[in-house]
């Protein structure tokens, strides 16, 4: 491309973005075929597809946000993930470079969840300021943007089966559970100019050959070739900073030389993950915004989910070779239901999920990563396993938060992440519940080993920043825009009021075309 985008730093018509992920990067590109201008800062490195390699643990230490982090609270990543509460990604295109591809829409009722159960003791849950048929236009355009396979928007099939899946679909079939094959943002056909999958297995450390759908290389790229937007890699925020009227005014951030720089706004996107753009407000604290910006409510930083996880693992007569396809090939869908009858509230699914010999070493029992002789034994009847990855609906609790630590600092000197969480009561029925279900599941199809995993880091963050009809109880209103700072825009999952049953990735690109289109005529109409 020859008319790359640079922008004046002094330069205060730009949308500023921060993070360059699922959120930051489809806003980036929506305004740019709007017309928008705008600058993306990236905490990360700028990645090509020959960076990529069918290695887990060499891509997770290339990809991983690793700076400091630190997990407190009643959840064992306190103890066996003590810094690593979440796995995202830092770099261009964020953490779509290592997501599965798992593209499902929330239920209606997953919007409206306080109206569906009522008050819940312990938990601070809220319906959504939107519905279901707010967002249905926009689940289609990202549905289409993003190519999911078995979808109406793209008319592509679903990908092939393999071996687990097949499995899978015996056992649903035996146990009378709901199967389903994954609507993928991965290409099963040839469709914009990315091939189709040729099932190499490793999704989750980005894909080598560009069939699944990134904003690394599908949204970021477009947006540059309109010569309206300009990527700063390897550019870390550390403040955004305000006029006397209270409006976003520019970004304070380090390029990779060291240097501080500050980028003028006319808006600012914050699209860092629901650690970082919490943290990201909380240190922009001022005299008019002492508890942090946009931060009236007190609510910025607070009611962080993730999903009621774990995993399961059976081990089974024959050869099952879970390694080979997509990493996440199908579904049991059948609790994914709102049933208080089963002793929790909200449902959950259960993703088909293979693990390497490297993931499933460290994850199989945490405290002694890769040790001992249930481990060794694990691992020895490897090719005989199947797995599933538990999904469940996380309550959003107010004490489950994301606070700065008052003294320790990372190497840009801003002050490091606490992640604290622990499960309310419901998230530990509702695991117990998935673990009994899977053992059904399996047993019916010959398994002669379980093995029941506690959940691993965090890789779907949500909450935090979350979207409300009234300023007193949340951070921004329906279009992700701040009640305090109307130029300030949260445009990632931390403005997520429940966390559903299924995978946010979807779910945040259709949020960020429809805050995209609200920008745009914003800013056409200068009401902005």
């Amino acid at each position: 491309m020859t008319n790359i985008a640079k922008f004046d730093l002094d330069d205060d018509d730009l949308v500023v973005i921060i993070g360059s992920g699922a959120g930051g990067g489809t806003v980036a590109n929506e305004l740019a075929q709007k017309g928008v201008r705008s600058v993306v800062l990236e905490a990360g490195k700028r990645f090509t597809l020959e960076d990529l390699k069918n290695s887990e643990w060499e891509m997770f230490m290339k990809l991983s946000w690793l700076d400091k982090r630190i997990s407190a609270g009643g959840w064992h990543h306190a103890k066996n993930h003590s810094g690593l509460p979440a796995w995202i990604v830092k770099g261009v295109g964020g953490s779509s470079i290592h997501w599965a591809g798992v593209s499902l829409r929330f239920k209606p009722h997953e919007f409206k969840m306080k109206s569906t159960n009522g008050v819940i003791e312990g938990a601070n849950v809220a319906d959504w300021p939107i519905s279901y048929d707010d967002i249905a236009p926009y689940y289609e355009k990202a549905e289409d943007k993003m190519g999911v396979t078995g979808t109406k928007a793209t008319g592509t099939p679903d990908l092939p089966e393999n071996s687990h899946t097949k499995l899978h679909r015996v056992a649903a079939e035996r146990t009378g559970m709901t199967f389903a094959n994954a609507p993928m943002a991965i290409n099963s056909v040839a469709r914009d100019g990315r091939p189709a999958c040729q099932q190499i297995g490793f999704c989750m450390q980005g894909c080598r050959i560009g069939a699944k759908w990134s904003t690394m290389y599908t949204e970021i790229p477009k947006a540059e070739a309109t010569g309206l937007c300009e990527i700063r890699p390897n550019s870390m925020v550390l403040k955004i900073e305000h006029d006397e009227d209270g409006r976003a005014s520019g970004v304070h951030y380090v390029d990779e030389n060291g240097n501080k720089k500050l980028q003028k706004a006319r808006i600012v996107c914050v699209a860092g993950n629901s650690i970082e753009s919490p943290r990201l407000l909380l240190n922009s604290a001022s005299k008019k915004f002492p508890d942090g910006l946009a931060n009236s409510s007190g609510q910025v930083g607070r009611n962080y989910m993730g999903h009621v996880t774990g995993g399961v693992y059976g081990v089974f007569p024959k050869p099952v070779n879970m390694h080979r396809g997509t990493s996440v090939p199908s579904l049991i869908t059948s609790e994914q239901r709102n049933d208080p009858d089963r002793g929790f509230v909200a449902g959950y699914s259960l993703e088909v999920l293979s693990l390497g010999l490297g993931f499933l070493s460290a994850f199989l029992k945490p405290g002694t990563s890769g040790w001992g002789r249930e481990v060794s034994e694990a691992l020895e009847n490897y090719q005989n396993m199947a797995g599933v990855w538990i999904c469940g609906e996380d309550l959003p609790v107010e004490t489950n938060r994301i606070t700065l630590h008052p003294t320790e600092k990372d190497q840009n000197g801003l002050p490091v992440p606490v992640i604290t969480k622990t499960d309310h009561n419901n998230d530990l029925v509702m695991r117990n519940h998935a673990y009994a279900q899977t053992a059904k599941l399996y047993k019916s199809v010959g398994a002669t080993k379980l093995h029941n995993l506690p959940a691993y880091p965090n890789s779907h963050n949500m909450g935090t920043n979350r979207m409300s009809e009234k300023a007193s109880d949340g951070v921004v209103n329906k279009w992700g825009q701040s009640h305090d700072v109307p130029n300030l825009f949260i445009s990632d999952g931390s403005q997520f009021v429940t966390s559903a049953a299924v995978n946010p990735t979807l779910t945040i690109v259709a949020l960020a075309i429809r805050q995209a289109e609200h920008i745009a005529k914003l800013v056409k109409t200068n009401a902005l």
